[in-house]
């Protein structure tokens, strides 16, 4: 049995018992650390249109331009939490394990952020993989509110989890669309030409 093989069943189980029923302000955030200190951008660098401030505590991205925000480190396996808001019409991701050159949704992936609200899940709405695998469920906010989100990755597997509930589970080797991405790489945040809000990011590495 390869390392990942095991590995990943002990995190996957002990990350995702409770989901569904657990509401996430009651999980646990040991082990956790912020990658977003709430007073600047220190940790992160602007990957095209300098288009990111810090209001009142929250990330934003104002939506000029394009390109995105990435974390200075990279990153293998981890459980990676944040909230958004996406403003009316919105569009926006986070990219997982993605590189520094090409088009980080497709070096490593992106989770979709659109304000959809009520659309019905597909390869391209909020929570998805995008361009890959569909969430079981839509369930983005109206535009405006916010959302909680949490991301897993170990070693092929990815779990996406939105507002209290599992949508995504996948083994990167076994789709077709994935198995050849990266599995080690940047964390970041999309400017896809729209406000969007981030705030609470944090990262728990998985060894």
């Amino acid at each position: 049995m390869r390392w990942w093989t095991a590995f990943g069943v002990v995190a996957l189980s002990v990350a995702l018992v409770h989901f569904g029923k657990m509401s996430f302000a009651q999980k646990a955030e040991e082990g956790f650390v912020p990658l977003f200190n709430g007073k600047d951008l220190t940790g992160w660098h602007v990957m095209g249109t300098p288009a990111w401030k810090v209001e009142d505590g929250v990330l934003v991205c104002t939506g000029e331009g394009g390109g995105w925000l990435r974390s200075d480190k990279q990153y293998e396996n981890f459980v990676l939490r944040l909230e958004f808001r996406i403003s009316k019409g919105g569009n926006s991701g986070i990219f997982i394990r993605s590189a520094l050159e090409g088009n980080p949704a497709f070096t490593g992936m992106e989770v979709q952020i659109l304000d959809d609200h009520g659309r019905e899940p597909a390869p391209y709405t909020t929570g998805s993989i995008y361009d890959a695998v569909a969430p079981k469920k839509n369930m983005s906010k109206p535009a405006g509110e916010w959302n909680f989100v949490e991301i897993i990755c170990s070693g092929p597997w990815v779990v996406v989890a939105m507002n209290g509930e599992e949508i995504v589970r996948v083994n990167m080797d076994e789709h077709p669309k994935l198995k050849g991405r990266l599995r080690k790489g940047y964390i970041g945040l999309q400017n896809h030409g729209s406000r969007v809000e981030f705030r609470n990011i944090r990262i728990k590495e998985l060894r």
